[in-house]
């Protein structure tokens, strides 16, 4: 088999495994209400793959830098939720999610030019959280979660998307390198993708609701980056990407039972 096609196909299979996990988690996320699908929506639906496949083709030691330009990364996202729920009260689809990704995207820019070490990234995670989820805390509750009218392309755009940023960094990622890599997984390509179909279908505040909620699923994943950059540099890629992992689930389980038990007492 000719070079260019096996790498065509292992290319279209990759794309295909990530398209058939974020179809089912767009369906649990439509389904759960605003904090169960933030939940699911801040699990590594298009980081993980990226990751995954990044370690098939790279060492460990481009792993761990990759995940360390990640950390820093994941401040920015929080910035862009919260840039979104805001705007989102009073303001049209196009200006909120565009204001929300042009945010990203200058954070992103000027974090590519520090060298980050894990401290820095952990440090400026904990500043992060500590500014703006108490600012995304009025915009997390809606009275009432409108029924969500789906269309026939949502969920194929969403794994669409999602799919076309796994290819990208896969692709790319011997070329711009681990750091570029890096900052390429993290981008927020889920948030957007819930922006576009649910501003459109419910309104502002209910899918600014389900934005905000994710800043505590945020949390976790930034703690899960940390725990790769340092599993994968000790006990090589496959432990250290079943750790990260591992380490989201448990995260947002602890959220999940949390909810659950405020319910009850409410």
């Amino acid at each position: 088999m000719p070079a260019e096609l096996s790498f065509l196909l292992m290319l279209g299979f990759r794309m295909a495994i990530t398209a058939a996990f974020v179809v089912s988690a767009s369906v649990i996320t439509e389904r759960s209400g605003p904090v169960i699908g933030a939940l699911v929506a801040t699990l590594p639906i298009s980081a993980g793959p990226s990751y995954v496949f990044l370690a098939l083709d790279h060492d460990a030691a481009f792993v761990a830098e990759g995940a360390l330009a990640s950390l820093p990364i994941n401040a920015a996202t929080i910035f862009l939720a919260l840039t979104y729920a805001m705007l989102a009260q009073r303001f049209s689809l196009w200006i909120s999610a565009g204001a929300a990704i042009a945010a990203w995207l200058s954070l992103a820019t000027i974090i590519r030019h520090f060298e980050w070490t894990l401290l820095g990234g952990v440090i400026v995670n904990l500043i992060t959280f500590a500014i703006a989820v108490p600012l995304l805390r009025p915009y997390m509750h809606v009275k009432r979660m409108p029924p969500i009218v789906r269309r026939w392309y949502d969920i194929p755009l969403r794994a669409g998307l999602v799919a076309t940023l796994v290819a990208t960094v896969v692709t790319t990622s011997g070329w711009v390198g681990p750091k570029i890599s890096g900052i390429m997984a993290l981008f927020p390509i889920v948030f957007t993708s819930l922006m576009l179909i649910l501003h459109p279908r419910i309104g502002g505040p209910p899918a600014a609701a389900v934005i905000a909620n994710g800043a505590w699923g945020l949390m976790g994943f930034g703690l899960a980056i940390a725990v790769m950059h340092g599993a994968v540099l000790q006990f090589g890629s496959a432990i250290g990407l079943s750790l990260a992992l591992a380490t989201c689930i448990a995260w947002n389980l602890a959220l999940w039972w949390n909810s659950r038990r405020k319910a009850r007492r409410g």
